[in-house]
């Protein structure tokens, strides 16, 4: 499963990218919003950053709109790929968009349906919301187990970008589940590694090694 990061902070982008275990990046309005820059440069500047998917949000949401705003987008760099809602006009430039051979993520998942519909538009990706679900009692996993299942059926290639990754346990359930993709906050992909029995171990090595006197070098 390749790891996106979730966020428009491109300083925590970069110490992300640094550890050589991030596939790319997603964005979105309200990210955009926080990060508090031009939106078309910050994108820029992610896509130097790397050689794998950015994705960046339409703000439109009439078709029309959405497919100049989807083309100017893709003009930015190669890397870029448009981001749109899950809505009929967002489906319909989703297909012209792919037509014209830009890479696309359908965004706000909250059903098997809206995801099969997103794999007939053509979409490069698909983009479940998990945690939203969750927070209303309903079971986003369950969500990731039925396009999975969706897709496999009938050979979509859509990948399925697991989003609103809210946990290590979130990425380890959809990893298992099956998603192409998991595209966390840099505070979850920092705690990925962490667990309190790797530094109690690490700890005692350090401190058996030095009582040795010794040295590797």
């Amino acid at each position: 499963m390749q790891i996106f990061i979730d966020t428009a902070n491109t300083d925590e982008l970069r110490a992300a990218f640094d550890t050589g275990l991030v596939d790319g990046c997603t964005t979105n309005p309200s990210l955009i919003a926080k990060a508090g820059r031009d939106f078309k440069e910050v994108i820029a500047e992610i896509c130097d950053m790397t050689t794998g998917p950015v994705s960046a949000e339409v703000a439109s949401t009439e078709f029309e709109t959405m497919l100049k705003e989807g083309r100017t987008l893709a003009r930015i760099a190669d890397n870029v790929v448009v981001k749109l809602p899950l809505t009929w006009a967002g489906l319909k430039a989703c297909r012209e968009l792919t037509g014209d051979g830009i890479k696309t993520n359908v965004t706000l998942c909250f059903t098997g349906n809206q995801a099969w519909l997103a794999a007939k538009a053509g979409a490069t990706y698909i983009s479940p919301f998990i945690g939203r679900l969750d927070d209303i009692s309903l079971d986003g996993m369950e969500l990731i187990h039925d396009i999975r299942e969706i897709y496999d059926n009938f050979g979509y290639e859509t990948k399925i970008l697991a989003a609103s990754i809210r946990s290590a346990g979130h990425c380890l359930d959809a990893a298992k589940a099956g998603a192409d993709v998991a595209t966390i906050p840099p505070k979850v992909f920092n705690s990925l590694l962490a667990h309190p029995l790797t530094e109690k171990g690490l700890a005692d090595f350090v401190k058996d090694w030095a009582s040795t006197g010794q040295s590797i070098l």
